[in-house]
């Protein structure tokens, strides 16, 4: 175990690496302008100039990223070139916005898709495709759209929930409730889609193995053996795509934290990447890959736990 959590690990650095290393590239392949952008239309050539001295703009970029790769094993990843903000600072300020609306969407997916996925594995026929049907019009419809609907409909017309912004739960648990909501909801319904399908052919495929008919056969009770054993068995591959989902989730709370107004990493690193704030979206780039590699570790241990024939391959 100990050794398959190292290479997780060293697969995980290795992506982190990898990661940062492209969007620096990227983002200072057109960092010309950033200066300007920082002091203003009014700002003279040599005002210009000097601010770029002061960023390190007029050096090359791998010498650039090196020093910046250096801070940041030590922990500092700098300052924000337009706000003076601390980065750490920025980013984990932000950071329980997007978790509260990822996590909330992780536990309404996995809810919501196990039940629909179990239901159309063992209800074949009206209900079964009712259900996929319901999967396909989820996955299909778009983050931002579901939003603005929810809004339109729960918000504005019904006012049953807040249209924008973000109650920190230290602040009022009701009023954090109430306004991640509606954004788990829009961020959930393509999670629970897919996962919902992936539920679905995995219960259908173990329930058709030997073993189960075996388990039946000496008198077992049909909940005992579809939910003691059956969907345990689907368990893995469905823990698979929740992980996948997790990485989408991170992507789509880009759109859903625009639409809502709230606070998140989404709507911080859409505006540093708009502005070309490299160090504000280093930073969120960082924390967002290593979220990815500690869900994943997570996902691959809880697999192997419930599963021991994944625990052994």
């Amino acid at each position: 175990m100990w050794s398959f959590i190292a290479r997780r690990l060293a697969g995980g650095i290795l992506l982190l690496v990898v990661a940062s290393s492209l969007t620096y590239l990227l983002m200072n392949a057109n960092s010309g302008g950033i200066a300007l952008r920082i002091l203003g239309d009014q700002a003279t050539a040599e005002q210009i100039a000097a601010k770029e001295a002061e960023l390190g703009l007029d050096r090359p970029v791998l010498e650039r990223f090196g020093e910046w790769a250096l801070g940041a094993v030590r922990g500092d990843l700098g300052t924000s070139w337009f706000t003076s903000e601390g980065v750490w600072h920025t980013v984990f300020s932000r950071l329980p916005v997007t978790l509260s609306l990822v996590v909330g969407t992780v536990v309404v997916t996995t809810i919501v898709a196990t039940a629909l996925g179990v239901l159309a594995a063992t209800r074949r026929g009206r209900v079964d495709r009712v259900v996929q049907v319901l999967s396909v019009v989820g996955a299909a419809a778009p983050n931002f759209w579901i939003g603005l609907m929810l809004v339109v409909g729960f918000a504005l017309t019904l006012r049953w929930f807040p249209a924008t912004g973000f109650v920190s739960p230290a602040v009022s648990a009701a009023g954090w409730a109430a306004s991640i909501t509606l954004p788990i909801v829009a961020l959930a319904l393509g999670s629970v889609a897919a996962v919902t399908q992936q539920v679905r052919s995995a219960f259908i495929e173990v329930e058709g193995r030997d073993y189960v008919r075996t388990l039946r056969s000496r008198g077992l009770g049909e909940r005992t053996v579809l939910f003691g054993h059956v969907l345990r068995g689907a368990a893995t591959p469905a823990l698979t795509v929740l992980a996948l989902q997790f990485v989408g989730l991170l992507g789509g709370a880009v759109v859903v934290e625009r639409v809502f107004a709230l606070p998140g990493l989404g709507e911080t690193i859409a505006n540093a990447t708009t502005s070309g704030d490299v160090p504000l979206v280093m930073g969120v780039v960082v924390v967002s890959v290593a979220l990815v590699v500690v869900v994943n570790l997570v996902i691959d241990i809880l697999a192997g736990w419930i599963n021991p024939k994944a625990r052994v391959s």
